[in-house]
């Protein structure tokens, strides 16, 4: 097995997506940013939630804004609600591990707030109950998918914002979505802060 090869391939596929991604996918996630930041602006948060790889996008988002990204700025609101095992565990235990997210959505989440809900496939049944949650409570929702945008794809409202990666391979579609978030929070501190 050539593992140089092999690993090449997998830099070259994931440049030649994100690169082909860049046109489709720069409208919404302005538009996404420019929501986020009218949300903190009227002193709403951003409630993040997703599964695996996507539980980890969550943190790593709302780190990079409740700290800072690239330039220096107060915290921002921002919570990852899959980082509570308390909270995760005993509503699994209790109810059911499909409203793990969409609990702390009704308990936290006020119409001025935003919903990040992330899953590559679209069709994570605890970031659906999440979304149909946070349109209870008249929340936003910005959705970063892939694929087709699966089931999450077909409930958004029509004021929700979708950022769906065209690929079908879970890894290319994540590092897309990395590379997308912090193209939010660039966007986010610029529209705060103005560009350096």
């Amino acid at each position: 097995m050539d593992l140089i090869s092999r690993i090449s391939e997998n830099f070259s596929e994931s440049a030649h997506l994100k690169l082909q991604s860049m046109d489709a996918l720069a409208g919404p996630i302005a538009t996404a940013a420019e929501r986020m930041v009218q949300c903190l602006r009227h002193d709403g948060k951003i409630l993040a939630c997703g599964n695996g790889g996507s539980a980890a996008d969550s943190q790593h988002f709302s780190s990079e804004l409740l700290n800072r990204f690239e330039m220096e700025r107060p915290g921002l609101a921002a919570i990852a609600l899959t980082t509570d095992t308390s909270t995760l565990t005993s509503i699994a235990n209790d109810y059911d591990y499909d409203q793990v997210f969409s609990k702390q959505v009704r308990a936290l989440g006020h119409a001025n707030d935003l919903l990040l809900a992330i899953s590559t496939s679209g069709n994570s049944r605890n970031v659906i109950a999440a979304i149909q949650a946070a349109h209870e409570c008249q929340m936003g929702v910005v959705a970063l998918t892939g694929k087709n945008g699966g089931r999450m794809g077909e409930i958004l409202a029509p004021s929700d914002i979708h950022i769906c990666v065209p690929a079908t391979s879970t890894a290319r579609i994540q590092e897309v979505h990395l590379l997308a978030l912090h193209c939010l929070c660039d966007a986010i501190d610029c529209l705060l802060l103005g560009v350096e």
